[in-house]
């Protein structure tokens, strides 16, 4: 047999045996479970997974609808807890897990802060850090770069010595504080105008709305404001509005 054929009938040869076990390609991985909510989405869906989360503190906001960096984080710690896959987006298995672990949110949780329904949020506080009051629900939120953080029921001064309203900024902050005017405690105090602040009332917690304030912005919610008063810095906007 001629060199030439030799050659040709062993790679004909070589051609018809099967591929070696260690050449075949590897197989690929398993497919991510599918997300049922993820960073991005918007919608009742995401508030209802915020609420929940609440329940639990995982979350420390209010539900906002929107699945942002705090709900990630938030479901992130949930999973490495449960020693499930850490994520950051809720799989079937994050959900059922956090559904037996809570209860239905009520009307209340999903609306989040304090009794009082939060009005339109304006335009002053959709960006950067900022304390924003709004007289006419009410209320006091915390936001930061658009998302509520914190809402609480507040109240404010009465005819005579009415809450100014505007732009203005933290000025001073004093976590003790007495008014020397009129002798009463002012804990976390952040001041904004004048004498006038942001800061928890003992007999607002007392009376509710029966009283009213020298012209100072009462919080209710010892916890609430001083956790607030632990985000907040000097030189952060206070904008007192009517929604």
């Amino acid at each position: 047999m001629s060199l030439v054929r030799r050659l040709v009938l062993v790679v004909s040869l070589a051609l018809l045996m099967p591929t070696p076990a260690y050449a075949a390609a590897a197989p690929s991985a398993a497919p991510a479970a599918s997300a049922i909510l993820a960073p991005g989405d918007r919608g009742p869906a995401v508030r209802r997974l915020q609420a929940r989360l609440i329940q639990l503190d995982w979350l420390q906001a209010d539900p906002s609808g929107r699945y942002g960096a705090l709900t990630t984080e938030a479901v992130r710690g949930f999973q490495a807890k449960r020693k499930f896959r850490v994520t950051g987006a809720v799989d079937r298995r994050t959900l059922r897990r956090l559904r037996e672990m809570t209860r239905t949110p009520t009307r209340a949780e999903l609306r989040g802060g304090g009794s009082n329904r939060p009005g339109r949020l304006d335009r002053r506080c959709r960006s950067g850090r900022a304390v924003c009051v709004d007289k006419t629900s009410r209320t006091v939120r915390w936001v930061v770069d658009g998302e509520v953080l914190k809402t609480v029921d507040a109240r404010f001064g009465g005819s005579g010595t009415p809450t100014r309203e505007g732009a203005f900024t933290v000025r001073s902050m004093s976590r003790d504080h007495v008014s020397s005017l009129y002798d009463t405690s002012m804990p976390f105090a952040m001041f904004f105008s004048g004498g006038q602040a942001v800061h928890y009332s003992p007999d607002f917690a007392a009376v509710g709305y029966a009283g009213a304030s020298h012209g100072c912005v009462n919080v209710r919610d010892r916890d609430a404001i001083a956790w607030l008063f632990d985000q907040v810095r000097l030189g952060d906007p206070v904008v007192v509005y009517r929604s």
